[in-house]
């Protein structure tokens, strides 16, 4: 194992860096810096930044349109982009249904819907939890029975994030509820969300955001073709999508940024004391959440490193999502502890465009409270980190 980043690997990073340099609009990495809500037109107007130069679908072969980089470049990638202050590349098509239909759609689905996905025509979003149905996924109920060439597909999926944004779903339903085991009878449709009998419902989050909704489906009626891979199997193909998502949940790169801000707070001089940093009890918190950083940070460039020689990353991406979710969330803690009651206000139009009212306190303390409670998510989607201890249990020790 090779840690050391090659001349090649270095230059690539220069490569990444100067062209965000040049590409990133100011106002769009100001609303990113400063926590400001991003609208839909935010986003697409970023991957049409990275479509132009052939980055938005970066982890793809390049057969099918993408860089066909290596690990460690990929790696290199996230870092910048995050370092960089531009906003994240929303995954539901790029990161998660790409990698699925490439590895076992039909070439009709190839042909059909990676293009429109390269191009930022579809706007995907994910049918996976349900009410009872999140981390013990295989007990999904919403069902879809064949009729002729047509599925019709009742039920409801919930946490559905930026679904009012989506135009497409990918979604998982029960195909055979007499299967023996509850993972086998389930099947993955991708399904457009203005058929009729869709309804998509709002749910406002702990930090007052709408992020999430929940989808409804009456009735809807979804063509036999668009069935991924063979009917009843869809759990494969959904086990593998989740590997791509909780790898990425881990999030180092946002975990090294937070911490960074939280030394810069950290080491404040407070009028008529010393920083905070001084103080023994916060300063040995704040060692054990970079410590514990940096060992996981080790063990992603490891990781990245056996992935680079042709080793699938196994029970790898779930101790990945176990810790670095833990890790984030401890960092979120400790900035709401280093500003103190600074970290209480919470006017929710202060992330609006355009609102220009003086911050309560410090203007980066501004968006701790918010950013607290959105990071609680983390240790439950994804697949919770209960269930990926059992993953690990049964991967590792055989349990």
């Amino acid at each position: 194992m090779d840690l050391n980043y090659s001349e090649s690997e270095r230059a690539f990073r220069d490569e990444v860096r100067d062209w965000l340099a040049q590409n990133l609009p100011p106002a769009l990495r100001e609303k990113v810096i400063k926590h400001k809500r991003l609208s839909k037109e935010d986003h697409h107007l970023w991957h049409e930044k990275l479509r132009s130069r052939g980055w938005l679908c970066w982890h793809w072969p390049a057969e099918h349109g993408g860089t066909g980089w290596t690990p460690v470049q990929k790696h290199i990638f996230e870092e910048e982009m995050i370092d960089a202050g531009a906003p994240r590349i929303i995954p539901f098509g790029p990161n998660m249904l790409g990698p699925v239909l490439i590895e076992f759609g039909s070439e009709a689905h190839k042909k059909t819907y990676l293009p429109r996905i390269l191009n930022c025509e579809d706007w995907w979003c994910q049918g996976y939890s349900e009410p009872g149905s999140g981390s013990d996924l295989a007990s999904l109920k919403t069902k879809a029975e064949r009729r002729g060439d047509v599925y019709i597909v009742n039920g409801q999926k919930t946490w559905t994030t930026l679904g009012h944004f989506a135009d497409k779903m990918f979604c998982l339903v029960r195909t055979d509820p007499n299967a023996d085991k509850p993972q086998k009878g389930i099947s993955f449709l991708l399904i457009d969300m203005d058929s009729p009998g869709i309804e998509v419902r709002p749910i406002y989050t702990l930090d007052g955001e709408h992020e999430v909704n929940e989808v409804w489906l009456t009735d809807v009626e979804v063509p036999v073709e668009n069935l991924v891979g063979l009917e009843n199997e869809g759990w494969t193909y959904a086990k593998y999508l989740l590997t791509y998502e909780r790898t990425g949940i881990a999030g180092v790169g946002y975990s090294k940024q937070l911490l960074a801000h939280l030394k810069s707070m950290a080491n404040r001089r407070k009028e008529g004391g010393q920083p905070l940093a001084q103080d023994p009890l916060f300063a040995a918190k704040l060692a054990e959440v970079e410590i514990d950083l940096m060992a996981m940070d080790m063990f992603n460039l490891r990781t990245v490193s056996a992935a680079g020689a042709g080793k699938a990353p196994s029970a790898e991406s779930s101790l990945l999502k176990i810790k670095g979710t833990q890790i984030r969330q401890r960092i979120s803690e400790l900035l709401r502890q280093a500003v103190g009651p600074y970290a209480c206000p919470y006017i929710s139009e202060q992330f609006d465009e355009g609102y220009n009212e003086p911050p309560i306190g410090p203007e980066d303390a501004m968006p701790l409270a918010r950013q607290y409670f959105n990071l609680r998510k983390l240790s439950i989607y994804g697949g919770s980190n209960e269930i990926q201890k059992n993953i690990v249990a049964k991967t590792v020790l055989g349990l």
